[in-house]
């Protein structure tokens, strides 16, 4: 047997793949999944659908995009949350858990500021706090990734990640379609103060979840700095500042060398249509005619259901082929059922054509959502998991949230069966890359295997 073969996955069936990972396990990533879903439809679909019913233009609503920045760019305060000690929550809590409570104690407030206004009377308001809903929702992430890094085995990833995508989901359901039912008979005041108590459910998950045990910090080059400025105080904080800012990538350049930034390419390109179509969904419904109400059933509700069960499909896919053929066929799947939106453009407002596109992008879209997470959470050093897998989520929400800022103006320059053209196109490219990758990875490991003895 090659070394190639011997890497394969096992096949194992489902109910033995969640014995191996533990119900424990499993039971808290829910909950965590939930915490980390509910926020992100704060910063884009729900917010935009209250922006839109306000009255503020496409334009505007296309430059609220750019709060998500936060997601972007979280890779810049990845070393703290990696590194740094939080006074009384680390001793009582754990690394890992201390950070992800802090993150969600500031995730209610900002909901909670939401709620205190409008945005036709305090739009200010609702941008500072729709910032500081995505930048503790970027923390609350990046913490929580590195939990779900340390907490399980390679060999399990796939499966945790199809387990968080299931809360996460659970999460969006209570942030949109219920954000948009109770908007609809009360207001979205009240729905914002509602899902800051939901927020509680997250916090019981850090309380129940096993804290992983804290590696110190290996490879970039982190154990030469220490033995050469170690010593005293001045060297041993250079020592810390260097093992978390630096070390964690210079260990990935170094581990991948020239090939880090096609990688970082890859993972930017591979959901960049699904980010530009999503920040014009809501307002593309709106405009078409659909109620409030329909939305939220069809998009909201029954959309999730289709995307849990692509996620699924997808971690039970990879624990048996792995993640890389499942990678291949989230982008092509991800591309093509963008042109299902284009036909329901040039169609009568219907909820069954409505039901039909909405299957078509959501059932990709959690396909291809827990391909990407898996891989990248193979890229990661576990002793720098929180900073690594901050720089790889980065990179794949830099491209969509940047260019996703111009999709109002682009739905205003195209309309809107042109514009779900273009974003159908947008992901041919992604194909490309991952089969480039696989070739990669292919070569890789025909270089390494040993010659065969016959």
């Amino acid at each position: 047997m090659t070394d190639a073969a011997a890497a394969r996955p096992p096949k194992r069936s489902l109910a033995a793949a969640l014995a191996s990972l533990g119900w424990r396990r499993a039971g808290v990533m829910l909950l965590l999944g939930f915490s980390a879903g509910l926020p992100i439809l704060l910063v884009f679909s729900t917010l935009s659908a209250w922006l839109r019913l306000e009255g503020v233009s496409r334009t505007e609503i296309g430059f609220f995009a750019w709060a998500g920045m936060a997601y972007t760019f979280k890779f810049v305060w990845a070393p703290l949350v990696d590194r740094l000690r939080l006074p009384f929550l680390d001793r009582a809590l754990g690394r890992r858990r201390s950070w992800i409570l802090l993150a969600q104690m500031a995730l209610i407030g900002g909901m909670l500021l939401a709620a205190s206004t409008s945005p036709g009377e305090g739009l200010v308001v609702i941008a500072l706090a729709t910032v500081l809903i995505a930048f503790s929702s970027a923390t609350q992430d990046i913490a929580l990734d590195a939990w779900r890094i340390d907490v399980a085995a390679d060999d399990q990833q796939a499966l945790l990640v199809a387990i968080y995508q299931w809360g996460y989901r659970f999460g969006m359901i209570a942030a949109g379609a219920g954000a948009l039912v109770m908007a609809d008979f009360a207001s979205f005041n009240f729905a914002y103060m509602v899902l800051a108590g939901l927020m509680l459910i997250g916090v019981a998950g850090v309380f129940l979840a096993p804290e992983p045990p804290r590696p110190e910090a290996a490879g970039g080059g982190t154990e030469a700095v220490q033995a050469a400025i170690g010593g005293n105080s001045i060297g041993s904080a250079l020592a810390w500042l260097y093992s978390a800012a630096v070390a964690p990538f210079v260990d990935f350049f170094a581990r991948y060398r020239w090939i880090a930034v096609f990688i970082l390419a890859l993972i930017g390109l591979y959901r960049l249509n699904d980010f530009i179509l999503g920040f014009m969904a809501n307002p593309f419904y709106v405009d078409m005619g659909y109620t409030l109400t329909e939305i939220a059933a069809v998009s909201k509700v029954y959309g999730v259901a289709a995307t849990l069960a692509g996620a699924l499909i997808a971690g039970v896919a990879a624990t048996r082929w792995g993640v890389y053929p499942v990678l291949m066929v989230g982008a092509i799947i991800s591309a093509v059922s963008a042109f299902a939106f284009t036909w329901l453009a040039t169609q009568e407002a219907s909820i069954l054509k409505l039901t039909f596109a909405i299957t078509a992008e959501n059932v990709s879209g959690g396909w291809a959502g827990t391909a990407l997470i898996a891989y990248m959470s193979s890229l990661t050093n576990r002793a720098f998991s929180a900073t690594q897998y901050a720089l790889f989520s980065s990179f794949y929400a830099l491209p969509g949230k940047f260019f996703g800022g111009f999709s109002g103006a682009m739905v205003d320059a195209l309309d809107y069966p042109m514009f779900f053209t273009t974003t159908a196109l947008i992901g041919a490219p992604a194909i490309v890359f991952v089969w480039i990758a696989m070739r990669w990875r292919a070569a890789r490991e025909a270089a390494s295997a040993p010659p065969q003895i016959t």
